[in-house]
């Protein structure tokens, strides 16, 4: 006796050896003798041999159409062996049914398995949804077969240009088209952005890095909501002062200017003003969620993206020729700059002039005036003293660093692309440097104290050992010699500087601050904007790295000069770039030396150089 069962989900014969109730003793065609339980076995049969049986049953298996199969098979529950009697008509041979057995087994699309030898037959249209997947399935490996075989031959598929921004910053792996370009990638030794670089699909690698961090940051796009209207400014006095304002010439958020004014005791009257958009710019407003969406501008060369729509900076910009509503910090000053009094005034301040940073002169930093001293000499020279009273005060010596600044002309073109760069060094901490900043660190510091007294949160900037953090109560920053700090000086480009600006208005004017102790809106906002800042910040660096090799290609630069940092990290004499020097001997640190630039790669970006030598 011979018995077709199943084992491990496969269909075999055997020869009996031993019948028991639970199970038999089985001896395969191959001599191989096991052990099977009576449940697992199918069909008994006499004749022909196990291994005839099967060979013969795999044959007719080949032949059985399984959508016939399908067809002419009973609706519900059925065994296998009543389908092959239906099949073949009359009592089928053992290979019959076997055959039956393993088309259906061979086919779960048309057939459920419902027990061991048992199936019934798909729903049609289980069936029809389950054929049009293997037809999607079968043609989808075909397209991808093709699309990788193009990517080969050095062209970028119509289907794969078509879809560029899934491949290049949201990659689908599930596509086709992605799964095309992996399989072109593993067979290239290659990665997708250099793959798809190297067959056209990246037109500018400016452009390539910027849209990655949109995709990333803005996954809305760019565009502003609609936000409706700001609403009409309250009544305010106007100052009786002629403010200016000290930026560079790409300024357009304009959010602080200053003035001076005589008093009758010989002191002079200092203003800060700051633009105030927290009057028209109220919390949980649809121009309040954008500003808190964005939660900062975001600068890089030659673009920013700003925090507000234009028609809200141009209402508070501190631009020539308007007065706007500002908020404004007065401080009494002797001649020799010591403050003796100071107050806090909500009203529109009238903008003289825009003054920029590359018109300035350091004139106003001697003491003695000079004939023929440009406009606004004196009232900067008036500023200066009051700032260098303010430095002592705090104690802190900045260290001497060099800023660059970066103009881009979009209508030149370098490295075969828009844009020409322009990298300018400039050491930090000139006269102008730290007039603008210790009176922005003053003001911060005021309203920031201003605030704590009134017993309302903000969001202050507090530094401890080294590290800066945010929190909404006032804490020591180190790194300034302050007890209080926060950002409210640039509420046009800063979400942070919004928010205390409606707390500090609040306190000004007598009214419950908006955000009180433990508002879930306000931490939250204060552990978003940290988050953010950074990651503009890190943009910012990205982009600007991203020039530095563009002016390298730009200017055909081969070998710079560098300083050794330490061990074999060094930094350029040129450029913002900091690069380590495997094969660099020992030096020590402020060594000079020459770099030799191997490669650039926009895409990355990066290069390769490496150690040319001692400098001359």
């Amino acid at each position: 006796m011979n018995v077709l069962f199943e084992d491990d989900g496969q269909l075999k014969a055997g020869t009996l050896l031993v019948d028991n109730d639970a199970s038999l003793q089985v001896e395969a065609a191959s001599g191989k003798r096991q052990k099977i339980k009576a449940a697992h076995v199918l069909l008994r049969f006499a004749a022909p041999a196990p291994a005839e049986a099967m060979v013969r049953a795999h044959e007719l298996a080949a032949g059985i159409d399984t959508h016939f199969l399908w067809e002419v098979s009973v609706e519900g529950e059925f065994g296998f062996d009543e389908l092959a009697r239906e099949y073949f008509g009359g009592a089928p041979a053992a290979a019959e049914s076997a055959a039956v057995a393993l088309a259906l087994s061979a086919a779960p699309m048309y057939f459920y398995r419902k027990g061991r030898g048992r199936y019934r037959k798909a729903p049609p249209e289980a069936l029809k949804a389950a054929l049009a997947s293997v037809a999607r399935k079968e043609r989808e490996a075909r397209d991808i077969a093709a699309w990788a075989g193009e990517l080969a031959a050095g062209r970028l598929p119509d289907a794969l240009a078509a879809k560029l921004d899934m491949l290049l910053y949201r990659p689908d792996k599930s596509s086709p088209e992605w799964k095309a370009l992996s399989a072109a990638c593993e067979a290239q030794k290659s990665s997708p952005v250099q793959l798809l670089a190297a067959r056209g699909a990246i037109a500018s690698t400016h452009d390539y890095h910027f849209e990655r961090f949109v995709v990333e940051s803005f996954p809305s796009g760019l565009a502003f909501p609609p936000w409706g209207e700001l609403p009409a400014p309250p009544e305010l006095p106007v100052a009786q002062v002629e403010a200016f304002s000290i930026d560079d010439a790409a300024t357009t958020e304009i959010d602080d200017a200053f003035s001076v004014r005589p008093l009758a005791s010989g002191n002079v009257e200092i203003g800060i003003h700051i633009a105030c958009p927290a009057l028209a710019i109220a919390r949980a407003t649809p121009l309040d969620a954008i500003a808190r969406a964005r939660l900062s501008t975001v600068y890089m060369p030659g673009r920013k993206l700003t925090m507000l729509p234009e028609a809200a900076v141009a209402a508070f910009t501190l631009a020539e020729g308007t007065s706007p509503p500002a908020v404004s910090l007065y401080v009494e000053s002797t001649p020799a700059g010591e403050a003796v009094a100071q107050r806090t005034v909500v009203e529109r301040v009238p903008v003289a002039a825009n003054l920029r940073l590359d018109s300035l002169s350091d004139a106003f930093a001697t003491d003695v005036p000079a004939p023929g001293e440009p406009r606004w000499t004196a009232e900067l020279r008036a500023l200066w003293r009051f700032a260098m009273r303010l430095y002592a005060a705090r104690g802190k010596v900045d260290p001497a660093r060099i800023d660059y600044s970066f103009d881009v002309d979009w209508q030149g073109v370098s490295a075969n692309e828009p844009g020409r760069v322009t990298i300018v060094p400039r050491a930090r901490g000139s006269p102008l440097d730290r007039l603008v900043a210790e009176l922005m660190i003053h003001v911060n510091h005021a309203w920031g104290r201003r605030i704590a007294d009134a017993g309302a949160p903000g969001m202050y900037r507090v530094q401890a050992g080294g590290k800066v953090k945010m929190s909404t109560r006032p804490g020591e920053h180190q790194g300034l010699g302050l007890s209080h700090y926060l950002w409210a000086s640039s509420p046009l480009r800063r979400y942070s500087d919004l928010v205390n600006q409606r707390q500090l208005l609040a306190v000004v004017q007598g009214t419950s601050p908006p955000y009180a102790d433990n508002d879930a809106e306000l931490h939250a906002a204060l552990a978003d904007f940290e988050a953010t800042y950074s990651q503009y910040a890190e943009m910012q660096d990205r982009m600007e790295h991203y020039w530095c090799l563009r002016w390298l290609l730009q200017e055909g630069v081969g070998e710079c000069t560098a300083t050794v940092v330490r061990d074999n990290l060094v930094r350029f004499d040129r450029l913002p770039i900091v690069v380590r020097l495997p094969e660099m001997p020992a030096a020590a640190p402020d060594t000079k030396l020459r770099v030799a630039i191997l490669r650039v790669d926009l895409l990355q970006p990066g290069m390769e150089c490496r150690y040319a030598g001692p400098a001359a």
